[in-house]
């Protein structure tokens, strides 16, 4: 049995992105998968690492070292340490969140930089291939305020999707398969008469999908990424090999 951690990062519970990750738990419960969940904004994450959330803090403040010591003597935060809980029990995370000026919203960046300690969670012998994540696989369910053609590649807010890349490579860094993320464009409380009736046709049709999506979790394309054997001991694409994104490439 599978079990399913959804990550929700928005702060209306009535929203679409709510009742989208509400859909997402319900499809992994009609499968018989075990549903986590983290309603950030409802929980009252914390997203700022600080010095307070550590009994013994190194002075100066350095999150890494208080991470990993902290990780070692068994002492992260509480808070933290119920999300480090729930990501090792899953082997798949859902991550539900509307895009905010042009990336995730605060929250959910906070939540990787607090919850993803260094020394539990990875280090530097135990990242990208070797990662400690590499039995999960994630998938991001985002939604955009701009239409899809302005979040297409030649759009004008840019590309939704490379947007994303910082969160997916994270998880890549732990060790993570990543999915293709999926997109609802144009959701935003502007719209009046028949537009807003046909957004909420769509977005009645996402959720009736999700099921769908779900099921077909195996066959999604996954996210390229390139394998530890393509960078040179410097940690640089090696010559010939072909670049996956224009994140990491050679300068022309």
């Amino acid at each position: 049995m599978s079990t399913t951690l959804i990550v929700l990062a928005h702060p209306e519970p009535r929203s679409f992105n709510a009742q989208w990750a509400e859909a997402s738990a319900s499809a992994v419960r009609a499968e018989g998968g075990e549903v986590l969940v983290s309603d950030l904004c409802a929980m009252g994450f914390d997203p700022v690492e600080r010095a307070a959330h550590y009994a013994d803090p190194v002075d100066p403040f350095d999150p890494l070292k208080a991470q990993a010591a902290a990780s070692e003597a068994g002492a992260l935060p509480a808070d933290v340490a119920g999300e480090v809980a729930k990501l090792q029990a899953a082997d798949r995370v859902i991550f539900h969140f509307p895009m905010w000026w042009f990336a995730p919203p605060a929250m959910l960046k906070g939540w990787c930089e607090r919850v993803l300690a260094h020394g539990g969670l990875h280090d530097t012998s135990n990242r990208f291939d070797t990662g400690r994540f590499a039995h999960v696989s994630a998938l991001m369910c985002v939604t955009t305020g701009s239409n899809a053609a302005e979040s297409g590649p030649d759009g004008r807010e840019g590309n939704a999707r490379m947007h994303l890349w910082p969160l997916a490579y994270t998880l890549r860094y732990l060790g993570m398969e990543v999915l293709e993320p999926v997109f609802v464009h144009g959701v935003h409380g502007y719209f009046r008469g028949d537009r807003k009736v046909a957004l909420e046709a769509r977005l009645q049709s996402t959720l009736k999908g999700q099921a769908g999506l779900i099921a077909g979790w195996d066959d999604r394309a996954r996210w390229p990424f390139h394998a530890d054997a393509d960078f040179d001991e410097d940690g640089r694409l090696r010559a010939g090999v072909p670049s996956l994104d224009p994140f990491i490439r050679r300068e022309t």
